[in-house]
């Protein structure tokens, strides 16, 4: 007999009332399983958590290619969203089926995923970059030249490591990038100074959190339980 679900209204999550793990959990373990970025993870979990309160609390399992169909079309004809948030819902949905609940059937091959348009992108001059840059300070600053001097990601460089930063070989090593792979990127020499100075006000702060017995930065994976002390230290 399947089994009975409800809406687990202390945690906003399809749960059963067993004790399976609440879908919602299962799409975050499966994607965490197969090393998915979190933000690849969260829109995962945003869509399928929408098409369930669209389909009217419904388990996924009790519903098709009909109601798959059905919620897709709603994307594009009512909400009318862009070709990548309908590709990213699909994708969402071709993940439940396919890796947490661990269905092959025939119709899912058969969906179809709308043609992206191409459009000219929007480039700005060096005069327009050097004016935008002039505007900003602190650590944004540096944000911005890294992005624009290195052709580094966002997170990339939210997230970038003291031990990463080579100023002898010129390079920046980025972790984890895009598809979770590795990579080396140049350090323009006009950026070496201001990183350098970045550099500076990061090890003042590191030295204020260890004389306070506070601090440490996010370690990945089971390092930290490898290593309890890695989160802490310089580098």
């Amino acid at each position: 007999m399947a089994a009975q679900y409800k809406w687990a209204s202390d945690s906003r999550t399809f749960a059963p009332t067993s004790s399976q793990p609440r879908l919602l959990d299962q799409v975050r373990e499966r994607a965490r399983y197969l090393h998915y970025s979190l933000r690849t993870e969260k829109a995962y979990v945003y869509w399928v958590r929408w098409y369930v309160r669209w389909s009217g609390m419904r388990h996924p399992r009790d519903m098709g290619e009909r109601q798959v169909q059905a919620f897709l079309g709603m994307l594009a004809t009512q909400r009318k969203v862009s070709s990548s948030t309908h590709n990213q819902a699909l994708s969402a949905l071709l993940f439940l089926y396919r890796e947490v609940l661990d269905s092959q059937l025939p119709w899912m091959a058969d969906l179809q995923r709308p043609a992206l348009a191409r459009r000219i992108p929007t480039v700005l001059t060096r005069d327009e970059v050097k004016a935008l840059l002039d505007n900003l300070s602190g650590e944004v600053h540096v944000i911005a030249e890294l992005l624009y001097g290195t052709g580094m990601r966002l997170m990339e460089a939210i997230r970038l490591r003291i031990k990463d930063v080579d100023f002898d070989r010129s390079v920046i090593v980025v972790r984890q990038a895009k598809g979770n792979k590795d990579r080396v990127v140049m350090l323009p020499a006009a950026l070496a100074q201001r990183l350098r100075d970045q550099v500076s006000v990061a090890r003042r702060c590191w030295e204020a959190d260890r004389a306070a017995g506070t601090g440490g930065v996010e370690v990945p994976h089971a390092l930290e339980a490898k290593y309890p002390k890695v989160g802490h230290t310089w580098g």
